[in-house]
């Protein structure tokens, strides 16, 4: 379990939550509402439920608002969601995974090809950039759950296989199909998680000069002001450096 990397998605950006906290609140509620759809109602008895909701309370999203996306699926009101994954490259040749949950496939397609072209990116075939990510559980902690030391001796003993600590939080990883589990018994010890989702991790990263940095970066924030794209994952890698002279 060890080794640790820089690895970020967009969800995990500072102040990302802050300035858009109503698309935030739209995807969370979208995520809950398919979750529930797929599942029973009951958090308790659907995991993937469960965790979007635990999600939803970590952006300090209403219950309200979370009981409303609930009540659509169980009523079966509202749209009908499709999960959509998209894969290209951006600026200096990362690889980029677009997650999408969507109504209308046809508008998100040309959504996310539009932004993505427009930002010195480009689409391309399913397959082309995810052989170079494993497909993994992800268990997300604030860094007030205890300090690294502490995380990591939790997630070896509830069965998960890497932890990446820093001053943002604690990124715990799982098997596949280990990761509800692996959640279940890190509760007792460490409390509820921020989120918990199956997510794709990077074999090899790549490093991000400051012009390519930049120009990603609004790439990503343009697919993140899409309500329809749930999660940009990425192998950039960007230096300290770097970070403190794009402000």
């Amino acid at each position: 379990m060890a080794g640790h990397s820089k690895f970020k998605n967009i969800m995990h950006r500072k102040g990302a939550q802050d300035k858009k906290r109503s698309s935030m609140f739209s995807k969370l509620s979208r995520e809950i509402t398919v979750a529930a759809k797929m599942g029973l109602p009951d958090p308790d008895m659907n995991p993937r439920l469960r965790a979007a909701i635990n999600a939803a309370k970590a952006q300090s999203m209403p219950k309200d608002n979370i009981q409303r996306s609930i009540d659509k699926a169980s009523k079966g009101d509202g749209e009908n969601y499709e999960e959509i994954r998209y894969e290209g490259f951006g600026p200096g040749g990362v690889s980029l995974i677009i997650e999408a949950l969507t109504d209308n496939r046809n508008r998100t397609a040309t959504n996310v090809r539009t932004a993505v072209a427009k930002n010195g990116g480009n689409l391309g075939a399913s397959g082309s950039v995810s052989h170079g990510f494993d497909r993994m559980g992800l268990i997300n902690y604030p860094a007030a759950a205890g300090d690294a030391d502490t995380v990591f001796e939790a997630a070896l003993e509830a069965g998960a296989e890497d932890v990446t600590s820093s001053e943002d939080g604690h990124e715990i990883w799982t098997a596949l199909d280990a990761l509800h589990e692996v959640a279940k018994a890190l509760e007792p010890v460490l409390g509820e998680a921020e989120g918990a989702k199956l997510a794709w991790r990077p074999q090899t990263m790549v490093a991000v000069a400051e012009g390519d940095a930049a120009t990603l970066f609004k790439l990503i924030d343009a697919l993140d002001d899409d309500d329809d794209v749930q999660t940009v994952w990425g192998n950039y890698e960007v230096s300290d450096e770097v970070m403190e002279k794009l402000g």
